[in-house]
């Protein structure tokens, strides 16, 4: 690991949020993905857009993006940012599907968390679609697939 260091812990222990004042504004890109596991039957209605609620995928989507936008909010330490680009891939397969973030800045913290959480709200969203002909779906493998930019410089999962 590059830092063993929890940054945002200080020297006696007390949660705070990372000064990031003194570093240098640099284009930073994370990569997130997860899935949704569902019944067969589920994700055939997903990817024929026949729920009684909508396009689930177009309304995942978004949801995702709003998710990345407001991280901030939602995870304490977390910095507002001013993001430059977020995509979200949601992929219907067989009993599930498969969702993709994509988030982008240029500034001084990384992006792995509005990707992270974009990629979860997403899902949570598809779930929230879907529910009332699907309770059993199972929201899994959400994780930092890479990242890019920063003094840390580049990640990639070796699982990926």
């Amino acid at each position: 690991m590059a830092n063993d260091k929890l940054t945002h812990f200080d020297e006696s222990g007390k949660a705070r949020m990372v000064d990031v004042g003194d570093k240098s504004e640099t284009k930073r890109i994370a990569i997130a993905a997860g899935r949704i596991t569902m019944r067969p039957e589920t994700a055939e209605v997903i990817r024929n857009g026949t729920a009684e609620k909508g396009d689930v995928l177009g309304v995942a989507r978004v949801a995702g993006i709003m998710a990345a936008k407001r991280t901030w909010e939602l995870v304490p330490m977390c910095h507002p940012l001013l993001l430059t680009r977020v995509a979200l891939d949601l992929t219907v397969r067989g009993d599930g599907v498969d969702i993709e973030a994509t988030v982008e800045t240029r500034g001084k913290t990384g992006v792995e968390m509005e990707a992270l959480t974009a990629v979860s709200v997403a899902a949570l969203t598809v779930y929230d679609m879907v529910k009332a002909i699907d309770r059993g779906m199972t929201i899994e493998a959400v994780r930092l697939l890479e990242k890019h930019g920063g003094a840390s410089g580049d990640w990639t999962r070796e699982d990926r």
